[in-house]
């Protein structure tokens, strides 16, 4: 990215203006993107520990497998799941407060014993796919905030303070130059100046010695 910029007074001003709000907000930025990197981090050892507990779960489902033929799988379904929203890291994301499940009513004694354990089951089934699937939500916003991050600290740190550094240094280099030129010249025009007026002043003093000779 090219930094624009004009060879005067009021560019370099601009500029060096830039320059020092960036080097103040890279601290902070990289302070985001630290905190990130962790709750990043965090959220992905969750998922996988949710992950594990999933398969586990299921595994547990594919024992019974010869009985859930016999199963009411509708007994159990997600009545509402209750959420909020926080800040994580300065990043708004969703927060799993409560999950409630509708058991309906079945016959005791003439459903097989197995179904007691059947419900548990698929209760803890669906908490554990709800919890995975919130904590993979945080983890996509989370992830993304943080790859954001990571690409304003680059462009700060390796395009926009370099590249407003080396434009303060083409300005002063320049408005030196211009400088120095002008009193380079203002030093030759005085030098004319000062030739000039002592011609002058000798052929003055040339005409005054002729007229001396000629009275």
């Amino acid at each position: 990215m090219a930094i624009k910029f004009q060879y005067n007074k009021t560019s370099l001003q601009q500029i060096e203006k830039n320059l020092k709000m960036r080097q103040r907000t890279l601290p902070i930025i990289k302070n985001k993107e630290t905190a990130l990197r962790l709750e990043v981090k965090k959220s992905k050892l969750e998922a996988e520990d949710l992950e594990r507990k999933l398969q586990s779960q299921i595994g547990g489902y594919e024992s019974m497998y010869a009985l859930w033929g016999e199963f009411d799988t509708s007994l159990v379904s997600l009545k509402d799941v209750q959420l909020d929203v926080k800040k994580v890291a300065g990043v708004r994301v969703p927060v799993l407060l409560n999950i409630e499940l509708d058991v309906k009513p079945f016959g005791l004694f003439s459903a097989p014993k197995w179904y007691f354990d059947g419900i548990n089951l698929l209760q803890g089934l669906a908490k554990t796919a709800v919890e995975r699937e919130f904590v993979l939500a945080k983890l996509g916003l989370l992830d993304h905030a943080r790859r954001k991050t990571t690409q304003k600290v680059n462009l700060f740190e390796k395009v926009q303070i370099p590249g407003y550094q080396e434009a303060i240094r083409k300005i002063k280099r320049f408005m030196e130059d211009e400088e120095n030129l002008s009193k380079s010249s203002q030093k030759i025009l005085k030098s004319l100046q000062e030739a000039r007026a002592k011609k002058e002043e000798d052929e003055n003093s040339s005409a005054r010695k002729e007229e001396e000779v000629a009275v």
